[in-house]
């Protein structure tokens, strides 16, 4: 009995040893974004550790970086970003750690540099508008540049990473071509958008933008300007008005109301909805909300 005990015990003590050893192992990665981590994740599996720096409610453009997340940047083994002009707070981390910008494998839209508005003043993505994750077909890029840098840091688990990888994309395929079936009866569908964030988006499935109620990134817009977008949604035709889950709710109805459209709020990142928990899924719940509004 002894004998046996001693075993039991030796085996739950190597398994926990093991456990400890496997969790060392895994490279430490921090990305700017819920995004880049779910990208991360799906590549990486059981061999990485992920952290994000800014949560999915958060404004990205304007994080004011605490001591913790200094210290996690400078212990990273990898820095993942969505770059061109969106992460400005990170030059200010001054981490030793290899960084990954994701955005030089991805088709940029609005990408003249600089691109100006009518009274002269620089737009916050002067390098092109960021949010390319939005595009589906971009996690393409962005998963091998990830899957790249993996096998770089570990080159024995080049395999396994690519293995990943090729299931991500397997999976990718085929609920792509689902919500490109299922919004194909809109495609022309002309909508106002409370902020400029959803270009990919509405270009993937082929929904076209009219304007962008906030004339400047999270400024109001003046009456003026309110009455010069009604106007124009009166003529275009505009059906549908694309809020974010930030976006100011007296805003949104009165842009719909006022424009004679309906209003519906997309999840712009992983995690800003709980049915949102991956990359896949936040586009089943974008797609899921947009067939309801229109019908």
């Amino acid at each position: 009995m002894h004998a046996a005990l001693t075993v039991v015990l030796l085996a739950l003590a190597w398994g926990m040893a093991s456990g400890r050893a496997v969790a060392a192992e895994r490279l430490k990665i921090v990305t700017t974004t819920t995004d880049l981590q779910a990208l991360v994740l799906a590549v990486g599996g059981e061999r990485v550790d992920v952290e994000s720096i800014a949560a999915p409610s958060q404004d990205p453009h304007a994080i004011e970086l605490k001591p913790a997340q200094l210290a996690r940047l400078r212990s990273a083994a990898l820095v993942v970003r969505i770059g061109l002009d969106h992460e400005p707070w990170l030059a200010r981390a001054q981490t030793d750690a290899p960084v990954l910008d994701v955005s030089r494998g991805v088709r940029l839209l609005q990408a003249e540099t600089p691109r100006l508005r009518a009274e002269r003043q620089a737009h916050v993505h002067a390098m092109g508008n960021t949010h390319y994750w939005l595009d589906p077909e971009n996690a393409r890029p962005m998963t091998a540049a990830i899957a790249g840098a993996l096998v770089k840091l570990r080159p024995a688990d080049r395999p396994y990473f690519e293995a990943r990888r090729d299931d991500f994309v397997r999976r990718l395929d085929i609920r792509l071509q689902g919500w490109t079936t299922a919004l194909a009866p809109y495609r022309g569908l002309k909508v106002v958008v409370l902020h400029d964030s959803w270009a990919y988006f509405a270009d993937r499935f082929g929904l076209a933008i009219v304007a962008a109620a906030e004339p400047t990134p999270g400024v109001p817009p003046s009456p003026a300007e309110l009455a010069s977008l009604f106007s124009r949604m009166r003529q275009a035709g505009v059906r549908l008005v694309i809020a974010d889950p930030h976006s100011s709710p007296s805003l949104v109805r009165q842009v719909a109301e006022r424009g004679g459209a309906r209003a519906v709020t997309l999840v712009p990142s992983v995690g800003a909805d709980p049915a949102a928990g991956d990359y896949l899924s936040l586009f089943d719940v974008d797609v899921q909300r947009l067939l309801g509004a229109l019908r």
